[in-house]
């Protein structure tokens, strides 16, 4: 811990206190940082909530203290968030999962996955198909009968939204973002639904919550708090936040900063945080090493979001998508 010592200074005959300045202290010397007050069973002290280094008898020692402190406090706890940020948020959320593979499903998850309204599981296109060739065209995990039309959807939607289910409230926002199932574009709405499923724990309301702040849709541009909303869902695994803070800090020149973010991301197996870790590399700001880590990374992260399954689904959609470029 730290305890802040007077400093030796000219006697101005002022009666003025002591300056202080804040250093390491021994666990066992534990005394108020202020007046230097020992903790006992009688005085307890608190430490500062701030940068955990120094501790308080009393909230008047706290606010005493505050000047000398200022300074110390506030680097530490930037430190200490930084250090939170980038050591935490390595492993993709459990809905990252197909819950009938239980293997990550690839990234961006809209083009490898479908979202089933009747249980909000997102089931991996090879899951999709290995049960349609089974001849089972229900949902895949819950075994519901799949919705008749986007009526059904909706309805099925709200219901879940009254039951306050975060998954929901989430879905549920992104088509009042884009005006789909038949809903006007709402980013009023929107914004209300992602922000009661960003405080049950979604994670990906955090994301829309980012994305709507940065571009002002629905609220007022602030690039301060889409900041704080990716930073919230980089904590929880959520490998593009963490691409947007890579992204972020590499247009404040914080490339370092930035190198940690998108190397992260690009472990959790996203192609677009390689991509531009390799043009930073060709630009000579990242490394030959830090390129190579990352590749290395990404790689390890799509060997295991492979299956059998996942091909063959790959190969009949992509099949599918020629069949259809070539007939327009």
């Amino acid at each position: 811990m730290m305890k802040c010592e007077p400093v030796d200074r000219k006697d101005d005959g002022d009666g003025a206190r002591p300056m202080m300045s804040c250093v390491p202290a021994e666990e066992s010397d534990e005394a108020c940082a202020n007046c230097g007050k020992p903790g006992s069973d009688i005085v307890k002290l608190k430490k500062c909530n701030a940068c955990r280094l120094v501790k308080y008898c009393s909230v008047d020692c706290q606010k005493a203290h505050r000047k000398q402190h200022k300074k110390a406090c506030k680097q530490r706890a930037a430190e200490l968030k930084d250090e939170r940020l980038y050591n935490q948020g390595h492993e993709r959320p459990e809905g990252d999962f197909c819950p009938i593979c239980s293997l990550p499903i690839p990234l961006p998850m809209e083009n490898h996955s479908v979202f089933m309204s009747c249980c909000m599981k997102s089931i991996c296109n090879g899951c999709s198909l290995a049960t349609q060739k089974r001849g089972m065209f229900d949902c895949a995990f819950c075994r519901s009968s799949c919705p008749d039309d986007d009526a059904d959807v909706l309805a099925s939607m709200k219901a879940r939204v009254t039951k306050k289910d975060p998954a929901a409230m989430t879905f549920l926002g992104q088509k009042h973002c884009y005006g789909k199932l038949g809903l006007q574009k709402d980013m009023r709405r929107a914004i209300e639904l992602w922000t009661e499923a960003a405080e049950l724990g979604s994670v990906g309301a955090l994301y829309h919550l980012g994305i709507s702040h940065r571009i002002g849709n629905g609220v007022e541009e602030d690039q301060a708090k889409a900041v704080e909303f990716y930073e919230r869902a980089a904590l929880e695994g959520h490998a593009q936040s963490r691409h947007r803070l890579g992204i972020y800090e590499g247009l404040k020149m914080n490339f370092n900063s930035a190198l940690k973010h998108l190397m992260i991301s690009a472990n959790m197996g996203l192609k677009d945080s390689l991509e531009l870790i390799q043009k930073l590399f060709i630009d000579g700001i990242a490394t030959k090493e830090q390129y190579a880590q990352a590749l290395e990374g990404y790689q390890v992260a799509v060997e295991e979001m492979k299956s059998h399954d996942r091909d063959e689904a790959e190969r009949i959609l992509g099949t599918r998508k020629q069949r259809l470029t070539r007939s327009d």
